[in-house]
């Protein structure tokens, strides 16, 4: 493990309440369960840059973004650098290489300053075998993201810009694998550009064209959403 990665551990703490109250699968739990996972669950700060999860390492914690945004992508040596979707607030993620217990297959990289949790791996999988809401959470989360991926993958073969960035932001707003974006979600064009493979300029563009047809408003420091269901069934059409 890199110096970086042992700096993010040794800064881990407690969550405080205000922070365990928007662990949204901590809230399903039973009161003995959540006052265990309480007792296990830390949090720090992460730098742009960090890698929360490299390829090839183990897995020890199941995270999740309390604040920031990281990106899930591929290892750039092995071939060109591609971006499977970005996390932002309230995601959870990984819990299929935990219940594999296998090593990663991705890297989760840091985009801006970012407040990551992190459950115990041990704990995880304890709360599986005593917890049948937690199953259905950690099911339905699968369910969810495999979901996401099949859309992810449509989305990569359209070739016009606008509807790859229409996709790619609907997909940040997933009210189930992402609850705390809510409508307004924190992203410069910049960060949209490093997700979607394109120019923060032509992101620009499509930002501007897909407010003029009133599916999302561009806000100061980020993007609002108008119409989900619009934005995920968006197709670029010739004015």
């Amino acid at each position: 493990m890199n110096q970086r990665s042992h700096a993010l551990r040794e800064r881990a703490r407690a969550l405080t309440e205000a922070e365990l109250a928007n662990v949204p699968w901590l809230q399903v739990l039973d009161a003995e369960d959540q006052r265990r996972a309480r007792a296990v669950i830390v949090i720090a700060e992460a730098e742009p840059g960090d890698l929360i999860c490299r390829i090839g390492r183990p897995a020890t914690y199941w995270f999740g973004v309390v604040d920031g945004l990281l990106k899930m992508s591929n290892d750039p040596s092995q071939g060109p650098a591609i971006t499977f979707t970005g996390v932002p607030p309230g995601a959870w993620f990984g819990e299929g290489t935990l219940l594999k217990r296998e090593p990663y297959r991705y890297n989760i990289e840091v985009l801006r300053r970012s407040a990551v949790a992190g459950l115990p791996v041990d704990s995880f999988h304890e709360l599986l075998d005593r917890s049948i809401p937690f199953n259905r959470f950690v099911l339905n989360q699968l369910n969810e993201r495999l979901g996401q991926f099949i859309a992810a993958r449509e989305t990569d073969r359209q070739g016009d810009p606008d509807t790859r960035v229409a996709r790619n932001l609907a997909s940040l707003f997933h009210p189930v694998l992402y609850p705390g974006v809510g409508q307004l979600l924190r992203i410069t064009q910049q960060e949209l550009g490093f997700l979607v493979g394109l120019s923060r300029q032509r992101v620009n563009e499509a930002l501007r064209t897909l407010q003029q047809r009133q599916l999302i408003r561009i806000e100061y420091g980020g993007v609002r959403v108008l119409d989900l269901p619009g934005l995920r069934s968006y197709r670029h059409r010739d004015e």
